[in-house]
């Protein structure tokens, strides 16, 4: 392989590597949200507990909204464990919803379940 060959391959590897790691952040962070709380109170229908970070399907009214909350050992050190919630719970959840009015997606700071209060990113939780 020439030199100029290897440079090129080595630019399209990099390059292929920024748009995987592009992708990867699109819904990591706040970026992808609005700014205010924003609140729903729902069914849960589904519970994923892993990496990137656990989530939650709330049925609300019909529909079904996802809720992301903050990555597996911020959120077990919140109170909020892979046995905490399970289909059928009744969940309110406080934080940040999608820029996307389409999307009917959420980030949580706040999870409440039977009563009990999860705050997951307890530095965007409401003070109240």
């Amino acid at each position: 392989m020439t030199l100029n060959a290897s440079i090129r391959a080595a630019l399209f590897a990099g390059g292929l590597a920024a748009c995987g790691a592009t992708a990867a952040l699109a819904h990591h962070g706040w970026a992808w949200t609005e700014d205010g709380l924003f609140e729903l109170t729902g069914t849960v229908t589904a519970v994923y507990f892993g990496n990137p970070h656990p989530t939650l399907d709330v049925d609300v009214e019909g529909e079904t909204w996802r809720v992301d909350l903050a990555p597996p050992r911020a959120s077990a050190n919140a109170g909020f464990t892979e046995d905490t919630a399970e289909v059928g719970d009744e969940v309110t959840a406080i934080g940040n919803r999608s820029r996307d009015q389409a999307e009917l997606s959420m980030k949580a700071s706040r999870i409440v379940i039977d009563g009990e209060t999860y705050d997951v990113y307890p530095n965007r939780a409401p003070t109240n």
